[in-house]
């Protein structure tokens, strides 16, 4: 698989994310949304920044078992029930995505939702991968 980040310089520099992903390759992985639970379905993680790391590392578990990688991923949503939390914590949740994921960013969204499906769930990531 090869991808290329696209950020043009018409749009504002990118932080985080990248504006497009180009992606070639043979297989696509849609990855469901992750939360921050546990193997036996709790959620852990009393603030966002925890819920944060774990619902990414599931994400990531989930790509590892289709048998990709993160800079395989081509676009990721992010559903917080707190945009203005999630801003204040930009900088904290940048340092876990580049320990996790690396530098090679997705095209992403972040949405605020009203509640996810588990109610003490602060946050949530889905996404799509490209393999080779």
């Amino acid at each position: 698989m090869s991808t290329e980040r696209v950020n043009p310089p018409a749009l504002s520099p990118p932080t985080g994310f990248s504006h497009a992903v180009v992606a070639t390759g043979t297989r696509v992985v849609f990855l469901a949304g992750q939360t921050a639970l546990d193997p036996e379905g709790k959620v852990t993680g009393d603030t966002l920044p925890a819920q944060f790391e774990k619902a990414l590392t599931n994400l990531l578990t989930a790509l590892a078992g289709a048998g990709g990688t993160p800079s395989d991923l081509a676009r990721v949503t992010v559903y917080t029930t707190d945009v203005a939390a999630y801003r204040t914590h930009a900088p904290e949740l940048g340092r876990v995505w580049r320990r996790l994921a690396g530098r090679d960013y997705p095209a992403m969204a972040v949405l605020e939702v009203v509640r996810l499906w588990d109610e003490q769930a602060l946050v949530e990531l889905d996404g799509f991968a490209v393999l080779p």
